[in-house]
């Protein structure tokens, strides 16, 4: 069967139309939050006070949305390997956007073994830090309390406190 020109650049004409309408709504691009070097630092601060508190010896690395290390330091007395192990965390709850700790439940229960054959570090220590709802990066941090530590510098850095009436 043939197809008459004029058919065929109307169906063309209306097929782009439609295509066009369809995405009319969505922009061409998004508004992303970015962890500043400040924020990344503060946070180092945050885990190191938390350590200092609970009688740790920690090293965290804090990366960006795109997995860029922002921010890295080991307390004195951690190990050689410490910066490393951090950094390999990080970039795993980013990655996985969990908690290292339930990435390895899900490893050592068999129910996804892809972390371990991506090269991941599934390793507890480590949390994807979240604002409104979006990942702006992650924390990695290697000794002791590992999770407790990231968890009290994103909550020292992100999480607004209460104002002092109460609202």
């Amino acid at each position: 069967m043939r197809i008459r020109p004029c058919g065929f650049w109307l169906s063309i004409l209306v097929t782009a139309a439609l295509a066009a309408d369809a995405s009319a709504g969505q922009a061409p691009t998004r508004d992303i939050k970015v962890i500043s070097s400040a924020g990344a630092r503060a946070m180092a601060d945050a885990c190191i006070a938390w350590a200092e508190k609970n009688n740790q010896v920690v090293a965290m690395a804090v990366l960006d949305w795109g997995g860029n290390l922002i921010e890295s330091h080991a307390m004195e007395g951690a190990a050689a390997n410490a910066i490393d192990t951090a950094l390999l965390k990080a970039k795993s709850a980013l990655r996985w956007r969990r908690a290292t700790s339930e990435t390895n439940k899900i490893v050592r229960s068999g129910e996804n073994l892809a972390p371990t054959f991506m090269n991941d570090f599934p390793q507890p220590g480590a949390l994807p830090i979240m604002v409104n709802g979006q990942v702006i990066g992650a924390m990695g941090v290697s000794g002791a309390d590992g999770e407790k530590c990231a968890q009290a510098a994103i909550d020292a850095v992100f999480k607004k406190p209460a104002s002092p009436s109460g609202r």
